[in-house]
């Protein structure tokens, strides 16, 4: 026989050949000769152990309750859950159906612990957060055996991707907390934090709310999904072994509804919550008004956009990633394949023959693509939205998948863009594919959808991928390659994917209120939310109002002012052709101003959507110079502001100077930021670079307050229109004149059309087609009214908008934490992460 050199070239082809040389005849799979399978390159079984998982299960005699306080707790009289492994249907475990009195107890723990882990020095809480790092590396495998019969997804994504993400995850939050007390300064815990995660990702979701909530002095109470409560019980078992105090992570198990329970539970100060954009809906209108701090990361419908300059090969394998990763029951999963026609067909070709090799089965198989369906409810809804697009006459290209609870994976072609399967989430592996023609179609395409969670762009031209991610509107866009997530930059979403971010810094303001905040926990206050601001209240003819037209010498009245409305750069009669009558400080009428409506919210939004791209697309130092000239024309105008003050408020002369002078320097100190906050580069594990862009929110709405009407209005809306909105502002409802007199000043000073619009009347009538308006991006309710705030919270739901209230409590505008704070800049903005990677000279 030949004796094989080490300068043979290893091919299959030459194993092959040597092994026939050697008469190989040992078996492999079902009798199969090694010679055989070098020639057909089959997979063999490669089964992961499940037995340390199978005996800790034993341990607990397969019946786990809650965790609270460090203990197994498991309260008489409930019922029991049992959880199935999707791929085999075997019955793990048994966990326990929870109550409200169970939410009540581990509210009460995490309170508890609250008083003393709030008051840890940032470096014991690193100790501690490391520690939990520590002992989850030591029970990684434990972890990943878990997780994967937990969820039905494979050995490979739990043990490559879960795992060392959420122990990424805690590493880089004990970085988090040990830097608290200088780079967190002005902000300070909020207390008891309610997290609630679904079942596609129940062990990386739990740690991205739970390191960041922990890092910054909170407690936690966690409400894993009813499909995937394992993975869970398990983190908070490890935990304790790792030495962290007893009550500062819970885990509670019940149905859906306990979500809603722990949600709306008194003493939970903040709600986390990952889950579907409807859920998302119901926690955000169940919560209104109480004073809690919400993010929501919902649903999602990414774009791929596959350039014609693209490397074929790559994109397939990114599409792999993008779309069959965990069965597709991704939130951020790139289940809309838009291709540019030149290339379309060579695309589907390639991606129909990787279809045929990806392979499905047990998920505890380390060669395998993919595991089961979560849950065979889940399966059936993924076969009724395919079997959707085949009634509407779409080409539907599937592969095999074993019987039970598998679902092939399927693409989707010859389909319009308002069909189901493009338009809705299906949290499945289905792949719904496109052409287009130009780059302005592929955005079109792309944002064309009520989410905004991800997206990728897939070509070999830089500058083209860069345009193409800042223009997709979404809260993460990966450039030749897709569902890259670190610990060091944030996820989640823009429109009804969500807001508020999990990772970086960015991530750690959704658990931080700011220093100078008290407690604003809250019963929500009573409010008809038909009834609330349904009319307006215009005034009527009123002969005791004559004093409005004062007389400037003996028998010469003034000429009389209407103060109008302002949108699309121009003074607006109002659409109703009502007005409103103005006290002065004395009781006495000094004025009649516009009495606004729905049409003229809608006008108002309409010119604002006109002016607020071509704004945002001016550079920083352009906008500043805006502000700095809108500084210039209230100051020359001083005098007439504080007469109009002094009038207004009833106040001294000096408190009306002091007032302007404020605003004066307000508008100095947001020019100043126009062009220092874009935005920075992340330290993620990626070889390449991740870029944190931030980005306006678009089109906001702003109530302002009766207090220090001048420089509350300044106050508002500065900040937006540094950072690239637009802004409609409500000023005072009881004192307008100041702020209805800067529309001069805005029509002096260069402001484009659209950017600033001032609408009176009725508050509360404002407030409701402001919240009801679809779009609207957020909306400001900072008019010390609770009623208010709560109807804005609960409204907002529609479609998702960003809301800042105060919950009927005011602020000192004078202080500059308090009228001017990072707070206003986290308000102001939204982060965007881009992706991009590296790798033609050096393989990482």
């Amino acid at each position: 026989m030949k004796e094989i050199s080490s300068r043979d070239v290893f091919s299959p082809l030459h194993v092959c050949k040597y092994a026939k040389m050697a008469g190989a005849v040992q078996k492999g799979p079902k009798g199969t000769k090694i010679a055989e399978l070098f020639e057909s390159m089959e997979y063999g079984p490669a089964p992961e152990s499940d037995k340390t998982a199978q005996a800790w299960l034993d341990d607990h005699s397969r019946k786990l309750g809650h965790f609270i306080n460090n203990e197994w707790v498991t309260p008489e009289n409930r019922k029991w859950y049992e959880t199935r492994n999707p791929c085999t249907g075997q019955v793990l475990a048994a966990t326990v159906q929870g109550t409200e009195e169970d939410v009540n107890v581990a509210v009460a723990a995490a309170r508890k612990a609250f008083g003393s882990w709030g008051q840890l020095s940032g470096h014991a809480r690193a100790r501690h957060i490391y520690s939990i790092a520590r002992h989850l590396q030591k029970h990684a495998r434990l972890m990943a055996v878990i997780a994967s019969m937990d969820n039905g997804k494979t050995i490979r994504e739990t043990r490559d991707c879960d795992v060392p993400i959420v122990i990424r995850h805690l590493y880089h939050h004990a970085g988090w907390a040990q830097l608290a007390d200088t780079e967190m300064a002005n902000w300070k815990p909020l207390g008891v934090v309610g997290a609630i995660v679904p079942w596609n990702f129940p062990l990386m979701l739990l740690a991205w709310k739970v390191c960041p909530a922990l890092a910054m002095g909170n407690t936690v109470v966690l409400k894993p999904a009813t499909y995937t409560r394992l993975s869970a019980l398990l983190f908070a078992e490890i935990c304790a072994e790792a030495g962290l105090p007893a009550g500062v992570f819970n885990v509670v198990t019940g149905p859906g509804s306990m979500g809603e329970k722990l949600a709306t539970h008194p003493d939970v100060d903040k709600v986390g919550f990952t889950g579907s954009t409807e859920i998302g809906q119901r926690l955000r209108r169940a919560t209104a008004g109480m004073g809690k701090k919400l993010s929501l990361e919902l649903g999602g419908k990414s774009p791929v956009v596959v350039y014609d300059s693209a490397d074929l090969d790559s994109a397939v394998e990114g599409v792999v990633d993008a779309i069959w990763f965990n069965q597709g029951q991704v939130c951020s999963a790139g289940s809309k394949l838009l291709v540019q026609e030149r290339v379309f067909e060579p695309m589907m070709a390639k991606l129909r023959a990787r279809m045929e090799k990806l392979r499905l089965g047990d998920s505890l198989d380390k060669a395998l693509d993919m595991g089961a369906i979560v849950d065979e409810s889940q399966r059936r809804s993924v076969k009724e939205y395919v079997d959707s697009a085949k009634e509407e006459g779409a080409e539907v290209f599937q592969v095999g998948a074993p019987a039970g609870c598998f679902y092939p994976p399927t693409l989707i072609t010859n389909v319009q863009t308002s069909s189901r399967v493009v338009v809705d989430e299906i949290f499945g592996p289905v792949l719904v594919a496109l052409p287009f023609r130009t780059a302005k179609e592929a955005l079109a395409l792309a944002n064309n959808t009520i989410y905004g969670l991800g997206g990728s762009v897939w070509t070999e031209k830089l500058p083209l991928a860069l345009e193409t991610a800042k223009h997709i509107k979404a809260g993460s866009v990966w450039i030749n390659c897709h569902n890259m997530f670190d610990a060091a930059t944030g996820f989640g979403g823009y429109r009804q994917s969500g807001y508020g971010r999990d990772g970086g810094k960015e991530g750690l303001y959704e658990y931080v209120k700011p220093r100078w905040m008290g407690d604003t926990k809250q019963p929500a206050t009573e409010v008809d939310m038909k009834e609330f601001g349904a009319r307006d209240q215009p005034s009527r003819p009123d002969i005791g109002a004559a004093a409005v037209v004062p007389e400037i010498s003996a028998g010469v009245p003034r000429v009389d002012r209407t103060y109008k409305l302002f949108y699309g750069g121009a003074q607006k009669r109002p659409d109703g052709n009502y007005s409103r009558v103005v006290l002065s400080a004395d009781g006495s009428p000094v004025a009649q101003v516009a009495e606004s409506n729905r049409k003229d919210v809608r006008n108002a939004v309409e010119a604002a959507h006109k002016g607020q791209p071509g704004w945002a697309k001016r550079s920083g130092h352009q906008r500043a110079q805006i502000l700095y000239y809108l500084a210039e024309n209230l100051e020359l105008r001083r005098e007439e502001f504080v007469n109009t003050l002094v009038q207004s408020v009833g106040g001294s002369r000096e408190a009306a100077e002091k007032e302007v002078d404020a605003s004066v320097a307000r508008l100095f100190h947001w020019a100043a930021l126009s062009d220092k906050f874009g935005g920075a580069v992340q330290e993620t594990q990626l070889y390449g670079t991740v870029l944190r862009l931030h980005e306006p929110v678009g089109v906001v709405a702003a109530l302002a307050p009766d207090t220090a009407p001048l420089l509350a209005a300044v106050s508002l809306i500065a900040p937006l229109i540094a950072r690239g909105n637009a802004v409609i502002l409500v000023p005072s409802e009881r004192r307008p004149l100041p702020a209805l007199d800067l529309y001069q000043i805005l029509e002096t000073s260069d402001v484009p059309a659209g950017v600033v619009s001032l609408l009176t009347g009725s508050r509360d009538h404002l407030a409701r087609h402001l919240s009801e308006h679809q779009d609207i991006q957020s909306v400001w309710c900072l008019a010390e009214s609770a009623a208010a705030s709560r109807f804005v919270e609960h409204t907002s739901a529609v479609n998702v908008k960003r809301t800042w209230v105060d919950w009927g409590r005011g602020r000192d505008w004078f202080d500059g934490l308090q009228g001017q704070g990072e707070e206003f800049l986290y308000h102001a903005t939204q982060c965007k992460s881009v992706w991009l990677t590296m790798g033609d000279i050096f393989a990482n």
